[in-house]
């Protein structure tokens, strides 16, 4: 049956071309073998056979050894297809061209900034050192695992019992972050890596006081990481109380002080008020995790719109997950404000896959199943979505994880995927909120921060409505565009920051917290 016998239905109805330039369009809602799509730009095409939300077919012949496009960049290598054939490993190679030239002249446009007087403002935590805060806990912070039951016991028994909202408005909660580090492990970056995120977390400005507990006798006690942070030059300018299990005579004598330390503590912490402070004092850490094939085509153009926002209002962005920006780096060394600094992109995602190969492992092992299942069919194409959170603004500047920027704008940090890892090193490295992108659903939340979660399509925002706050699904569906998710998105951010809503993983009191150490690959 010809092409004339069949009815033709319009390609936009059924699937997504992210660029011009692509040869492929993604599926937005199931299609059937034969389905005829006509595309705007004149071109008719018969879908071979049956496909999900999330695959793809080619709009054309694509010859073998010619590059099949996606977001305008090659997402994989041609073994020779046919227009409507259905994209997959056995007629694509997930082979890409490198790209590493760094132009002498390279100079990414400076930012064009929003005037001081109408940038947006929020209700902020002011600390003495200038830094605003958007949340004010009290933190129990275990220095070692040897001291982490004793810590969750202490943030439970009193936020449930001696903590509420009414009682103590200006107070956000008692925190813990409980982990699995600190002795046991050989010296080096494992043991400098977990000093440097509990430094951070304890220093950090939605913490408004802090118990410190040790065993004793581990890597990281008390006195190593007072040491360390008198290195640095940190000084503690809140409530503070340090805690020795060892000394003070066990695990139930740690916890009765403990609670007596945050009885103590509570007033002191909710004598701080928020003021009108402007955006310019956010950091932003943007994220994503459970992606699908829609999450680099809605809600992370759409955050990237945010994000944007907020560094033209003299803010800061952080994005890490650097195995998700293998394929991609070439499009964030562009945006390079200087050569060092594209150089620097390429040198932080050369060092991953060195650290990977030391452990037998390659970052194209990045896509969970989930993410194969939602259309990802190699870290190229998720990588090039990835990258859409961090906006379009140049690139300042490289961190190291868990490390604050050296200033203001945007800014790559170094870290994993694994979200349980790459969330708190994006707060220790300063994020007082963070944006986390999902297109399959995610729960996960921070210990102090906001994590606010943005779907890729309506369905899965439906579906998890207790745990996913905005959905960017009306841009799939043609009723939004990627500026008007964008601005919600952005309004969003600027009330959750000033607590006048929070963000659904607080409510729910997901407060995920591990730190990524060198002692292993995680992806």
């Amino acid at each position: 049956m010809g092409l004339t016998a069949k009815s033709i239905l319009r390609l936009d109805d059924y699937a997504v071309v992210v660029s011009e330039q692509d040869n492929v369009a993604v599926v937005k809602k199931p299609v059937t073998a034969g389905l005829c799509v006509h595309s705007s730009q004149g071109a008719t095409v018969e879908i071979a056979a049956a496909a999900a939300p999330g695959e793809r077919f080619a709009l054309r012949d694509i010859p073998s050894g010619s590059f099949v496009l996606q977001y305008g960049e090659p997402i994989g290598t041609s073994k020779g297809i046919s227009g409507g054939d259905i994209i997959s490993h056995a007629n694509m190679s997930d082979e890409v061209p490198v790209v590493r030239e760094v132009p002498a002249d390279l100079s990414g446009p400076a930012t064009p900034y929003i005037p001081e007087a109408e940038r947006a403002t929020f209700n902020g935590f002011r600390r003495a050192d200038g830094r605003v805060g958007t949340r004010n806990y009290v933190l129990i912070i275990p220095t070692s695992m040897c001291a982490s039951h004793e810590s969750l016991q202490v943030s439970m028994m009193t936020e449930f019992s001696l903590y509420s909202r009414e009682r103590y408005p200006n107070v956000d909660g008692v925190s813990a972050i409980p982990h699995n580090k600190g002795c046991g492990c050989q010296d080096g970056s494992p043991v400098d890596l977990l000093l440097r995120v509990l430094s951070n977390y304890a220093d950090h400005p939605n913490v408004g006081g802090v118990v410190l507990l040790e065993l004793g006798c581990e890597k990281t006690n008390l006195s190593v990481l007072e040491e360390y942070l008198q290195r640095l030059g940190r000084k503690l300018n809140k409530p503070l109380v340090r805690i020795g299990i060892q000394q003070a005579g066990g695990t139930q004598a740690a916890i009765q002080a403990g609670i007596a330390a945050v009885t103590k503590m509570l007033p002191e912490v909710n004598a701080i008020q928020r003021e009108p402070v402007s955006v310019s004092e956010l950091v932003l850490g943007v994220k994503c995790g459970g992606s699908d094939a829609f999450s680099g085509i809605s809600a992370n153009p759409s955050l990237g719109f945010a994000a944007d926002t907020l560094v033209r209002s003299g803010g800061t962005v952080l994005i890490t997950e650097v195995p998700e920006f293998c394929g991609a780096e070439h499009l964030l060394a562009q945006r390079a404000k200087d050569p060092e600094t594209a150089r620097a992109v390429y040198n932080m995602v050369d060092w991953y896959k060195d650290y990977a190969r030391k452990w037998g492992a390659e970052l194209g092992e990045n896509p969970s199943p989930g993410n194969i299942k939602g259309g990802l069919l190699n870290i190229t194409i998720k990588s090039l979505g990835a990258v859409a959170k961090a906006g379009t603004t140049r690139v300042e500047g490289v961190t190291d994880y868990g490390t604050p920027p050296a200033g203001r704008g945007l800014h790559l940090m170094q870290g994993p995927g694994y979200d349980q890892e790459s969330t708190p090193g994006l707060v220790a490295a300063g994020a007082n909120v963070v944006v986390f992108t999902t297109g399959r659903g995610s729960t996960i939340g921070n210990a102090i921060a906001p994590v606010i979660k943005l779907s890729s399509n309506n369905e899965v925002f439906r579906r998890m409505q207790g745990d996913i706050d905005l959905s960017a699904g009306n841009v799939l569906e043609g009723s939004e565009s990627i500026s008007a998710v964008g601005g919600r998105v952005f309004e969003h951010i600027r009330r959750v920051a000033g607590g006048d809503i929070q963000a659904k993983a607080e409510e729910l009191k997901h407060r995920e917290f591990q730190v990524w150490a060198g002692s292993g690959v995680s992806l």
